[in-house]
Formats: structure tokens, C-alpha cells, sequence
């Protein structure tokens, strides 16, 4: 099975955000660089708006991921509730 990851700068806002998505993907492996966080996953990780929302203490839209957004790898499936990243084995 193949790893999909995401990678998000490492600040004050996305501390909640890789909160969220360690708690939505218990099996996931957290790289933490000075500037950068990535999150690994094998096959599938799936980010949570209402877990992030939980986090944060506030309404959260997906797309403002895009604002830390690194990168990522996988293909991506998007609702207004959920962003899934993964691989077709």
C-alpha cells in the first residue's frame, strides 16, 4: 500500500489543524521540521472539518487549508466536509 501525506508550515494555526487530523488518523506518522509538519499515512488520510472545528474552537472552511498547504500527495477527494487523500491500489 502505498504512503499519501500532506505537509503544513509549522505555525500557531495549523497546531489544531494536525491536532485534528492525528485524531481522525490514529496510524499516522507525524514528521516535525523547524518550518514544516508532515503527516504520512498508508493507503488513506482523511481531514475532518468538524474535528478541526473542535480543535480550534471555531468555524473552519476546508479551503483555508490552502493557506499553510506545503504539499500533498495522493489523489484528493473534496466536500465541504471532509478532504481524503489516497491511492487507488
Amino acid at each position: 500500500m502505498s504512503t499519501v501525506f500532506i505537509a503544513l508550515q509549522t505555525n500557531e494555526e495549523t497546531r489544531p489543524i494536525i491536532d485534528a487530523i492525528v485524531i481522525d488518523n490514529p496510524l499516522a506518522v507525524v514528521l516535525r521540521e523547524p518550518a514544516m509538519v508532515k503527516i504520512n499515512a498508508q493507503g488513506r488520510l482523511v481531514i475532518r472539518r468538524e474535528t478541526i472545528e473542535e480543535q480550534m474552537g471555531r468555524d473552519y472552511d476546508l479551503q483555508e487549508l490552502q493557506i499553510n498547504l506545503i504539499s500533498l500527495s495522493g489523489y484528493v477527494d473534496e466536500t465541504e466536509d471532509t478532504l481524503t487523500l489516497y491511492w487507488n491500489e
